[in-house]
């Protein structure tokens, strides 16, 4: 076969784009993507949790896979993930338990993305660029998103290797470079992908050990890094070519929409729900304190107009951010975009600082649209916020598992108490474990330390519960 570079000096620069086409036909017939329609391939291996660090400066918590697997099916344009997962570290997000495997389940078609849980499917908005980029980052997907988009080509030497550098950019997707060997394999893709904390991020895939299954060329070992953090090291076991792949959105996901259902718990305080991430909103004299702005702006968006129907005339000008794990930060882009300044822990400030200021190029959102700079705002221990007539204190808690950044709300005069994670009430009449949740007990003492008389607490996550749940499910009186 004609080595690369040989190939690159044949043609002009004016040329490169015919020529990249030409490489990208030959990986494709080299590798079989011609012949592949779906794809589904398993194995096992290592990973981290992106977006749920223990702290900012700290890499994505490890986790290992005992069994892993992806669906792809790229006529349609939809993929599946499958995994069962446990904790290498006791420290981090990710929705693990702290010992034992939990599955996760997930998938995305078109413009909808979904769970799949013991009730059926739920609707994941959020996870849809992500999970669209990494369908179209796959040794073959990227080839045929290539071939479609306006791919360019330039010639570099690693290591003694020459490698063609093919870049294209699917809009409001991914932006991609996919370097391909002069035996015409995928060694590695370099792309970035929108993220509603970062504006957009970093993602460095590689693809080694090469193998033919059926005639279909698949590597076997998988390794990925997001934002210089690793993610996956995987080992491919198994690679079925061409079988029946069906990720039909389910029609309760199809007829989803973003909903905020306002409870009011106190005067001028209203407990905002409707979705798997809470916030509330704080009426003060002259402004707004909203407490968390989760997600992305597609559920950020409906929020913040919510939060201005309820108490109109008055601009939203802080916002509380529970901890900085991805899925409680997404929403704060959007809420810079308002002109919220963004209360925070110490640790997370410098962080929010970069990533707020970062352009969202692949994908402008709302905070790019806006032309908006942040204002962050650094919590050590302790914040106060008063009008004279309510006070808003928070709280950075002890000794979490969970993170390191974590802050907590506290209204005195209505006796209320907001948090994320620490504590998600079950179902009412759920019996309480024969061994109590650490996060609850870590909950507890920090309530305690502070001497906090709590009634309720508004959780960031799930129902409004009497502070005696908490007690009760920790296995202690109040």
């Amino acid at each position: 076969m004609r080595c690369l570079a040989i190939a690159l000096l044949m043609v002009s620069t004016a040329a490169l784009g015919q020529e990249a086409a030409a490489v990208l036909k030959r990986a494709s017939t080299a590798m079989g993507a011609d012949q592949v329609s779906t794809l589904r391939y398993s194995g096992s291996g290592t990973g981290g949790q992106f977006g749920q660090a223990y702290r900012p400066d700290k890499p994505w918590p490890r986790v290992n896979y005992s069994s892993y697997e992806r669906q792809v099916d790229y006529a349609a344009g939809a993929t599946s993930e499958s995994m069962m997962r446990s904790r290498a570290e006791p420290t981090g997000g990710g929705a693990l338990p702290l010992s034992g495997e939990a599955r996760l389940a997930g998938a995305a078609n078109g413009q909808f993305a979904w769970n799949m849980g013991p009730a059926g499917a739920i609707p994941r908005r959020p996870a849809l660029e992500g999970r669209l980029h990494d369908l179209w980052i796959t040794p073959h997907g990227v080839i045929k998103a290539a071939q479609k988009g306006d791919a360019k080509l330039k010639f570099v030497k690693e290591k003694g290797e020459s490698l063609a550098a093919v870049s294209f950019t699917q809009p409001g997707a991914l932006s991609a470079t996919a370097y391909i060997t002069d035996g015409y394999l995928v060694q590695r893709v370099e792309s970035r992908m929108p993220d509603p904390v970062l504006g957009e991020v970093a993602v460095v895939t590689s693809y080694d050990e090469y193998r033919s299954f059926g005639g279909v060329w698949f590597p076997t070992r998988i390794r990925q890094s997001i934002a210089g953090s690793p993610v996956l090291d995987l080992t491919v076991k198994d690679v079925q070519v061409n079988g029946k792949v069906d990720l039909e959105v389910p029609e309760n996901v199809r007829s989803a929409t973003e909903r905020v259902a306002a409870e009011q718990v106190a005067p001028g305080v209203w407990f905002l729900g409707g979705g798997s991430h809470n916030s509330v909103a704080v009426e003060m004299k002259d402004h707004v304190i909203l407490v968390e702005s989760p997600l992305g702006d597609a559920r950020a968006e409906p929020l913040l107009a919510e939060v201005k129907k309820l108490i109109p005339g008055k601009p939203i000008r802080y916002v509380v951010n529970s901890h900085s794990h991805f899925d409680h930060a997404g929403g704060l882009r959007a809420a810079v975009a308002e002109g919220a300044a963004v209360i925070t822990q110490q640790a997370n400030k410098a962080y929010y600082e970069k990533a707020f200021a970062t352009p969202a190029r692949v994908a402008p959102d709302l905070l790019a649209r806006s032309g908006k700079k942040a204002k962050v705002i650094g919590v050590a221990d302790k914040h106060v916020l008063s009008d004279g007539t309510r006070t808003v204190e928070v709280h950075k808690l002890r000794d979490p598992l969970h993170s390191d950044t974590y802050l907590m709300v506290w209204l005195p005069k209505e006796r209320l108490l907001m948090e994320a994670d620490a504590f998600t009430p079950p179902a009412p009449n759920t019996a309480a474990p024969a061994q109590a949740n650490p996060y609850h007990v870590n909950l507890i003492e920090n309530v305690q330390r502070l001497k906090l008389d709590v009634d309720r607490i508004l959780p960031l996550h799930g129902r409004v519960a009497p502070a005696s749940e908490l007690y009760r499910m920790a296995g202690k009186g109040v």
